[in-house]
């Protein structure tokens, strides 16, 4: 455990400075339009970020994050969630920030798991299972086989939620195509990751409907 605490600490500086340097870019995409295949998009897949471990202090808090924001996506009514990346239009990655600059983890499990889903809204309901771990996150990132065992981990401080092309074996190996970041931005109810997303894409749909107006002579 200390050598693998020791080499977590080594990479700080590294780590700390790839997410300082994502967040300018999570803020310049918020402002940019959005690429014609989120608008086009019905299904999206949510998943944990297959990179995090599961924290001590909270060991179900990515997963509950990850049900906030299929729950919201239901009753926003414009993406419906799917059970695997394969029938997914859009994959959300969702991962919770943390005060705490390192936080210990344990290992022997994977947040992305679904044992048993049984969601409803006001309108819609959702039903599903999982046996074993699920292939998606196996095959874009993370441990294959999580064993059981304490560890360490440095985290990002703010909530983070990424949106990445779906329906392709390497969905998280390119660039996102929208992100954003802020503290709580995946607490429930209002999830405001989620109405940020959403207030992006009605955004973009007025910029599209008024750039095919014809002009008046």
């Amino acid at each position: 455990m200390t050598k693998r605490v020791n080499a977590i600490v080594g990479t700080a500086v590294v780590v700390l400075a790839a997410w300082t340097w994502g967040a300018g870019l999570i803020w310049a995409k918020k402002k940019s339009a959005l690429p014609q295949v989120v608008l086009n998009a019905q299904t999206v897949f949510v998943m944990v970020d297959p990179d995090a471990a599961i924290p001590v202090n909270d060991p179900g808090g990515n997963r509950t994050a990850r049900e906030d924001v299929e729950k919201a996506l239901m009753e926003w009514g414009r993406l419906k969630p799917t059970m695997t990346m394969s029938q997914a239009d859009l994959v959300i990655v969702v991962r919770k920030g943390d005060k705490q600059a390192m936080n210990p983890t344990v290992g022997g499990q994977s947040p992305n798991d679904h044992p048993v889903i049984l969601q409803g809204t006001d309108n819609t309901m959702r039903i599903g299972g999982q046996q074993g771990r699920n292939p998606d996150a196996a095959q874009n990132g993370g441990p294959l086989s999580p064993t059981p065992g304490m560890g360490g981990e440095i985290g990002p401080t703010e909530d983070l939620f990424s949106v990445y092309l779906g329906r392709t074996e390497d969905a998280l190996k390119r660039g996102p195509l929208w992100r954003y970041a802020r503290k709580d931005a995946l607490k429930s109810p209002d999830v405001p990751a989620v109405a940020e997303f959403k207030k992006a894409v009605d955004e973009a749909v007025k910029q599209q409907q008024k750039a095919a107006k014809p002009q008046q002579p």
